[in-house]
């Protein structure tokens, strides 16, 4: 998902803006797909008991926001700063990306109730109270939702821009002289992954 030339100097803006829609659009993609499952689950276990649920957009509206929201985590580089053991580094920045969502999807929850004609105090009161075990249980699938889109791009940016995703899309052959061609390393694709 990351470019393969991110440094800014060498890049034009039409390039990086290029980079960057696509980079938001699989990530859109990845938690619709994540987001539409988890509501296709709740609409199962909902209708077992009788109660009809299916809201038509909601996977598509919220993936787009919260992939808005990670992509100005990114822009801001958040948790790029720490450099350890990789499994560390991914729990951390997830850990980031969480609270940087919860934080702003409150602030998200506040201006839609004052659209609606609601309080701050009434929106912030929806958090707590009868919807605290959702939120919170919803902030722990969001979790399990951002490791592997973390730890995908911090395998990418430890194998060198853009190598996870040669490896992993390209036919076997390209993607063993794509990798070749950048530095003249091993051969092997699965020869990457233990450098």
């Amino acid at each position: 998902m990351a470019v393969a030339n991110n440094n800014p100097s060498t890049e034009t803006i039409a390039q990086r803006a290029k980079n960057e829609l696509r980079e938001y659009a699989i990530l859109s993609l990845y938690l619709f797909v994540c987001f539409g499952a988890l509501i296709l689950y709740k609409a199962a276990i909902l209708g077992e008991e009788g109660i009809s649920y299916l809201p038509s957009g909601l996977a598509a509206i919220k993936a787009l926001i919260l992939a808005k929201f990670i992509m100005l985590g990114h822009m801001i580089r958040l948790g790029d700063r720490r450099r350890s053991r990789m499994v560390y580094v991914i729990a951390y920045k997830a850990l980031l990306y969480l609270i940087l969502l919860l934080v702003l999807s409150v602030i998200e929850e506040v201006i839609v109730g004052l659209v609606h004609g609601r309080t701050s105090a009434a929106s912030l009161a929806e958090f707590g109270g009868d919807k605290l075990p959702q939120t919170l249980a919803t902030s722990l699938i969001m979790l399990l939702i951002l490791i592997p889109y973390l730890a995908s791009r911090e395998v990418d940016v430890a194998l060198g821009e853009g190598r996870l995703w040669t490896l992993l899309f390209d036919e076997p052959q390209s993607a063993v002289l794509a990798a070749t061609a950048k530095e003249s390393g091993p051969t092997n694709p699965s020869d990457h992954l233990s450098r």
